[in-house]
């Protein structure tokens, strides 16, 4: 899969003109996703697909707040691939992952 550009587009449109707003949001995205990540990492190596899942539906908000339309689309698709037992899409979905959290360092 070819990996989409993260963007802050829909933050901005969110934020119309609150550049507080703005920073906070992009703070909570640079807190919240390494744990997020993590525990779906964590969920995963357990063998534990329902909670993977669990964790792939918090994320994919996340996705989609970065503009990630593909990867937003692959993430249902690999949320519902958890929820029967089948992670063989992980590798993908963690290059997704490494993506949106390279972008938020740069910002």
């Amino acid at each position: 899969m070819q990996l989409d550009s993260p963007n802050l587009s829909y933050i901005k449109e969110l934020a119309d003109g609150d550049t507080e707003f703005e920073a906070s949001l992009i703070s909570i995205l640079k807190k919240e996703l390494p744990k997020e990540k993590e525990a779906f990492i964590e969920s995963v190596q357990a063998k534990n697909y329902q909670n993977s899942a669990e964790h792939v539906h918090k994320i994919k908000h996340k996705i989609s707040i970065l503009g990630l339309e593909k990867s937003y689309d692959f993430a249902i698709a690999f949320e519902e691939e958890l929820k029967n037992d089948d992670p063989k899409r992980y590798e993908t979905f963690l290059k997704i992952l490494q993506n949106m959290e390279e972008f938020l360092m740069t910002i």
